[in-house]
């Protein structure tokens, strides 16, 4: 019998698969891997397979390719079927050696250092004057944009940044105790401008406690207990649109406070413990370092 079918009579698929996404912390982790398990089921579908083996893997490790999917977009989707194997053998839903085999696969190589999105000192600041500060909401964006320029969160971070995580250390504000990816815990050191814009925004929306960053309904009235990420996302590529910058995601603006801070002479090391990554070498790939690409940064003012 096929083994995937075996599988999902046994358990369900979707039952598989939620094994596999709470086995990951990261809420985009869990996205990503959801997306990547249920492209895998649609494949796997289309045509007899020979069943969940190391054939059928490096079939569709090669479907990916035919894509034309970048070496990040294929890693991750196999890093996904990886755990789906691991999960199902520790569940005793497929044989070790079936999964062992699984393991074995291939993923894509990465060539060089990714470059990325890095917005320059000028760019930045046009996309942080894009918000209409007459409005509730523009107030609300200016103040999202300064903590994702100015402070490196990722927008899962600033969707669930509270009030709790700003304090003063050492005497100057901060954001405490933020849970990142794979559960690691960082503070990272609000500029002041940075604080202005919150305060800019907190004051006439009348917030005290809770998230920071609530949806704005139309009548400028605010609503809700906190901002979905998705729509961190939509403002930024609403406004980079407006100032002439299509295509800058969320992450570009991290990857823009990270550089910002290398090029005023930030450590190595701080900069890390500023992005949250596990190593230095991480930061450096994610920098592009080597490459010094950009050497025209200057402090962003508001």
């Amino acid at each position: 019998m096929n083994d995937l079918i075996a599988v999902q009579k046994i358990a369900g698929w979707e039952k598989l698969k939620a094994m596999v996404l709470d086995s990951v912390s990261s809420p985009i982790t869990k996205r990503v891997y959801n997306m990547a398990l249920n492209e895998f089921l649609v494949w796997f579908r289309q045509a007899p397979r020979p069943g969940f083996t190391k054939a059928t893997v490096s079939a569709w490790r090669v479907s990916l390719e035919e894509r034309k999917l970048g070496s990040s977009s294929i890693i991750v989707r196999m890093s996904a079927i990886r755990k789906l194997a691991a999960e199902a053998a520790d569940n005793g839903l497929l044989a070790p050696e079936l999964a062992a085999g699984i393991a074995r696969v291939k993923s894509a190589k990465t060539v060089g250092v990714r470059a990325g999105n890095w917005l320059s000192a000028r760019q930045a600041q046009s996309l942080l004057n894009a918000p209409d500060t007459t409005t509730l909401k523009g107030l609300r964006d200016r103040a999202i944009l300064a903590v994702l320029f100015g402070c490196g969160l990722r927008r899962s971070e600033v969707a669930t940044l509270t009030f709790t995580h700003i304090q003063q250390r050492d005497g100057r504000w901060c954001i405490v105790d933020l849970f990142g990816k794979h559960g690691r815990v960082r503070t990272v050191p609000m500029p002041s401008w940075v604080k202005v814009a919150i305060d800019a925004w907190i004051a006439p929306a009348g917030l005290t406690d809770g998230h920071v960053f609530r949806p704005v309904l139309r009548g400028d009235r605010v609503s809700g207990e906190r901002l979905g990420e998705k729509v961190v996302w939509q403002m930024l590529r609403q406004h980079a649109e407006a100032v002439g910058l299509p295509g800058i995601a969320p992450h570009d603006a991290r990857r823009s406070c990270a550089k910002l801070c290398r090029a005023a002479g930030g450590e190595l090391e701080q900069i890390q413990m500023l992005l949250g990554h596990a190593s230095v070498q991480t930061t450096e790939r994610y920098l592009g370092t080597r490459q010094d690409l950009v050497h025209a940064w200057t402090c962003l003012v508001i």
